[in-house]
């Protein structure tokens, strides 16, 4: 008597919007079929670094498994410490210095002032969300810091690198290959746990560090609250992001545009006082940004 053979059943699959397996500007899902992992196979490892690996055409973004990228999403710790926040020193939320993108940044002025060390968030920090390659637009501005800060440039991810996700390092090691940066192994996800890994690995204290992103409640946090200089960028897009993250930034927006107008001010940097803060801005970028001002201003009083 012949047996029959189990069929495996279809998995589906999710790509990231404006990818070249999705064909749209919207989230596909394709169904797949595939064999079963083993059952020892850690989930965490159905992440697939399409670029990296060469595989399915994609060589600009990476698929990330629907469980593991739903558990990214996820920051119970990080939600803590902001109802934390809420109710004790606010001014861990707030920035030491704004700019539109990394391209505002004077990278040999931050040299000059001491910083030795020099932190990226990856999404929507130097590329959207998902990519492997900094945006063109940033592309000048990021060499330029790779060049004052030499080896001293690392990515600090709450997914590549972190133990939880990515034991391995294989996600980690796929990023440094496409941004030639270091990325950092750690235990904990940002705000929460401690910089002992980034001062074990560049022999360094806190202060002198420099942490760049664009969420309030993970990266400006966490720089703060070890000393570090806090630098705050708008998101590159908002676009694909999951409605978690989404409802959390505009809840980190509305707190801090409102603590801010009541005069709160990031907590003091041991290498550079508030009032030298600006100087880490490029002049021109000011004078641009002032002369855009005023005509501004001119504009509405003609209008009024």
């Amino acid at each position: 008597m012949t047996r029959l053979q189990p069929i495996p059943c279809p998995q589906r699959q999710w790509f990231p919007a404006n990818s070249p397996a999705s064909g749209s500007n919207s989230i596909r899902c394709q169904t797949i079929h595939e064999k079963p992992a083993p059952r020892h196979a850690p989930r965490h490892l159905d992440t697939t670094l399409a670029a990296a690996a060469g595989k399915d055409g994609l060589t600009s973004t990476h698929k990330v498994g629907r469980m593991n990228k739903l558990l990214q999403n996820v920051n119970l710790a990080g939600t803590s410490l902001f109802l934390q926040i809420l109710g004790g020193n606010q001014s861990l939320a707030l920035p030491h210095v704004t700019v539109p993108d990394i391209s505002w940044v004077d990278w040999a002025a931050l040299k000059a002032a001491g910083f030795k060390v020099c932190i990226f968030d990856k999404d929507n920090t130097l590329c959207k969300p998902f990519e492997l390659a900094v945006s063109p637009a940033l592309l000048p501005s990021f060499t330029a810091c790779r060049s004052a800060f030499g080896g001293n440039v690392v990515l600090y991810s709450n997914s590549a690198g972190l133990q939880q996700y990515d034991p391995d390092g294989a996600e980690a090691a796929a990023l440094e290959a496409a941004f030639e940066v270091q990325v950092l192994r750690h235990k904990d996800k940002k705000p929460a746990g401690g910089c002992e890994e980034l001062q074990q690995q560049f022999k360094c204290e806190p202060h002198e560090m420099v942490f760049v992103g664009d969420r309030y409640l993970t990266d400006v946090v966490f720089g703060n609250r070890h000393g570090m200089l806090t630098i705050r960028v708008a998101p590159l897009t908002s676009r694909g992001e999951p409605p978690t993250v989404a409802a959390a930034r505009m809840v980190e927006d509305a707190c801090v545009r409102r603590w801010s107008a009541a005069g709160m001010k990031a907590p003091l940097q041991q290498l550079l006082p508030h009032d030298q803060c600006s100087r880490l801005v490029k002049q021109q970028q000011q004078l641009e940004c002032s002369t855009q001002e005023q005509k501004h201003q001119q504009q509405h009083g003609q209008d009024r």
